[in-house]
C-alpha cells in the first residue's frame, strides 16, 4: 500500500499541524480571533475547529453550540472593561466613563455587541460590570426602581451604539463607501421641500454634525442627568 512506501528524497517533508491542547480557554481564544478579523458570523465551530487543527465535533466536548460560544466570547470581552473603585461623591463621573468604557471595549472586537441585544448577558465579568453600575446608582441615591431598570436601558443604548459602530466601521473600510453614502444622505436632506419639511430643514445644520462618540456621550448625559434628577445622593437633584 501507497503509505507503506518511503517518501522519495526529493520531496519537501509534510509538516505535522500543531495540535493546541483542547480546552473551553483555548477554543475561546481562537474564537477571538475569528471574532476580530471576521465578526459574529464568520465564528462557527467548524471554522473555530480549523483554527485548532482539530474537527468540530471534537469542540463539543468544551461548549454546546456557537450560541454559546459566543457568550463565552461576549463575557471575555468584558473582562476588559476596567471598572472603577465606587465613589459616592464622584458617582454621575464614574458611571459615565464607566459607560464609555464599555462601549469602547465591544467596538475593538467588531459586532460582538450583537451578542447582548435580545439577550441578556450572564457571564461572571458581564455580571460584575452590571453589579458595579448597579452600586454607583445606588450609592448616587437613585431610586431601587430606576436603578435596575436603568441597567437594562443603558446596556440597550451601549450596545446598539457599538453595534451601529462597528457597522460604520466596516463601510468605511470598503474604500470610502461610507463617505459616498453620508455625501448622498446630506444631499438628499437639503433637497427637502422646506414647506413641508420646515422644522426637519432649519435643523438641517445640526443634524448631521458630531462624530459618533459626541453623539454618544449626548445621549449619555441625557440618561445620567435623568437618573440624576431623581437622585436624593449626593450629586442628584431629587427630593
Amino acid at each position: 500500500m501507497e503509505h507503506d512506501l518511503p517518501e522519495p528524497p526529493w520531496r519537501t517533508p509534510r509538516k505535522q499541524p500543531v495540535r493546541r491542547s483542547l480546552s473551553r480557554e483555548a477554543i475561546v481564544e481562537a474564537a477571538m480571533g475569528v471574532l476580530r478579523k471576521e465578526g459574529i458570523d464568520g465564528v462557527s465551530m467548524r471554522r473555530v475547529a480549523t483554527e485548532l487543527s482539530t474537527g468540530a465535533a471534537s469542540l463539543y466536548a468544551h461548549v454546546a453550540n456557537k450560541d454559546e460560544l459566543v457568550e463565552l466570547l461576549f463575557d471575555e470581552v468584558a473582562a476588559e472593561i476596567p471598572l472603577p473603585e465606587p465613589d459616592p461623591g464622584r458617582w454621575r463621573e464614574q458611571v459615565t466613563q464607566l459607560w464609555v468604557d464599555s462601549r469602547a471595549a465591544l467596538m475593538r472586537y467588531r459586532d460582538i455587541a450583537r451578542a447582548a441585544l435580545g439577550s441578556v448577558p450572564l457571564g461572571p465579568n458581564a455580571l460584575r460590570v452590571t453589579e458595579t453600575t448597579l452600586e454607583l446608582l445606588r450609592l448616587g441615591g437613585v431610586p431601587e426602581q430606576a436603578a435596575a431598570w436603568s441597567a437594562d436601558v443603558v446596556g440597550l443604548y451601549v450596545s446598539a451604539s457599538a453595534v451601529e459602530g462597528s457597522m460604520r466601521a466596516q463601510r468605511e473600510e470598503g474604500h470610502g463607501q461610507w463617505d459616498d453614502q453620508a455625501r448622498q444622505m446630506q444631499e438628499f436632506f437639503a433637497a427637502l421641500p422646506a414647506d413641508r419639511f420646515p422644522t426637519f430643514v432649519s435643523l438641517l445644520p445640526h443634524l448631521t454634525t458630531g462624530t459618533d462618540e459626541e453623539r454618544f456621550r449626548f445621549g449619555l448625559e441625557l440618561l445620567v442627568n435623568g437618573l440624576a434628577a431623581l437622585a436624593t445622593g449626593p450629586g442628584g437633584a431629587g427630593p
